[in-house]
C-alpha cells in the first residue's frame, strides 16, 4: 500500500498548475500517489494534468463534469489507496519536505490529524506570517489542540485551521464520509466531521504550505463582496454550515451545551459583523 494519497481538485488553473505539480514531484518523501480530478476545466488544465500523468506513474487523472470543490474531493476519495490522505489546492505550492515533516510529526505524536500552517504567495513574492506563536500561545513547533477548540474554530475561526489543505489524516478516518456539495465555504461545512472522529490533533507551526492569493480566485471574490445581497448570501451560508455542525454535535452528544452557547453568541454577532439593521436581520432569518 502506498503511504500517502495526495488529492488535488483542478479547475481552470493552467497558469499556476505546473508550479503546484512540480512542488509535488520535488517531495523528499517519495512513497505517494497523486489523484488529480479535473472538475470540468475549460482552459489547458486537463492537458497539463495529462503531461504529468505521462511522465510520472504516481499521478492518476480523472475528468468529470463540474461538481465544485467538494464534489471533486469526493471523487478523489473514491480512488485513493494510501494509508494517509493530504490535500493540495491546484494553485498552491508545498515545500519540498511537506510530506516528510507531516509524517514525522504523526509518527512522533500518534495524532489522528496533523496540520501545518501556511505562508502567503502573491505573484512571485512569498510572505511569511510572524504571529503564529503568539496566536497559539507557544514557543514550540508543535501544539496539541483539543477537539472542542477545533470544532469551535468552525464558528469563530479562532485557530484559522478550517481548511482541508495542509493536513495529514489516516484514510480510514474518511470512511463513510461524503463531503457536502453545492455550497461555498465547503471546508467550514465539512471539516468538523473528521474532528468528531479524531482522538488527537496536532498543529505543526512550520509554514510548509504556500497559499496563493490571486485575483479572480474564490477567496478573492469573497473579499470583494460589499452589497447587502452578497453579505446576506454569505451569512446564510455560514448559518447553514453552523446548523449542520450543531446537528452533528447533537448526534455525537459531544459537549452540546458548550457548543450551543458559543453558537448562539456567534448568531448574535452576525448582524454586528455585517453592519445589518433590524430589518436586514429579519430578512436573513426568514
Amino acid at each position: 500500500m502506498v503511504k500517502v494519497s495526495i488529492g488535488i481538485p483542478v479547475y481552470n488553473v493552467a497558469e499556476y498548475l505546473r508550479e503546484c505539480l512540480d512542488s509535488i514531484m520535488n517531495q523528499t518523501f517519495k512513497d505517494f500517489e497523486v489523484i488529480l480530478v479535473d472538475d470540468g476545466s475549460t482552459d489547458a488544465s486537463f492537458s497539463i494534468c495529462q503531461e504529468y500523468m505521462a511522465k510520472d506513474n504516481r499521478f492518476k487523472l480523472i475528468h468529470q463534469r463540474n461538481k465544485g470543490l467538494a464534489g471533486a474531493r469526493n471523487t478523489c476519495l473514491k480512488y485513493m489507496k494510501g494509508a494517509y490522505v493530504t490535500w493540495v489546492d491546484s494553485d498552491d505550492v508545498v515545500d519540498d519536505n511537506y510530506l516528510e515533516r507531516l509524517l514525522e510529526v504523526q509518527e512522533k505524536t500518534g495524532a489522528d490529524i496533523v496540520k501545518c500552517v501556511k505562508k502567503h504567495l502573491r505573484a512571485n513574492n512569498v510572505f511569511y506570517i510572524t504571529s503564529y506563536n503568539k496566536l497559539y500561545e507557544t514557543e514550540e513547533q508543535m501544539k496539541e489542540v483539543s477537539k472542542v477548540d477545533l470544532l469551535l474554530d468552525a464558528l469563530d475561526n479562532r485557530l484559522m485551521v478550517l481548511e482541508f489543505w495542509g493536513t495529514l489524516i489516516p484514510r480510514q478516518l474518511y470512511k463513510g464520509i461524503v463531503l457536502s456539495q453545492g455550497k461555498i465555504y465547503e471546508d467550514q461545512g465539512n471539516r468538523f466531521k473528521l474532528y468528531l472522529r479524531s482522538k488527537k490533533n496536532v498543529l505543526l507551526l512550520e509554514q510548509l504550505y504556500s497559499y496563493r492569493i490571486r485575483q479572480g480566485s474564490i477567496m478573492d471574490a469573497r473579499r470583494e463582496q460589499t452589497s447587502l445581497s452578497k453579505k446576506l448570501h454569505t451569512l446564510r451560508t455560514y448559518m447553514f454550515n453552523w446548523d449542520k455542525l450543531m446537528y452533528y454535535v447533537d448526534l455525537s452528544n459531544y459537549k452540546v451545551d458548550e457548543m450551543r452557547e458559543i453558537y448562539m453568541k456567534r448568531l448574535d454577532e452576525l448582524s454586528v459583523a455585517a453592519n445589518l439593521n433590524e430589518e436586514d436581520v429579519k430578512f436573513i432569518v426568514k
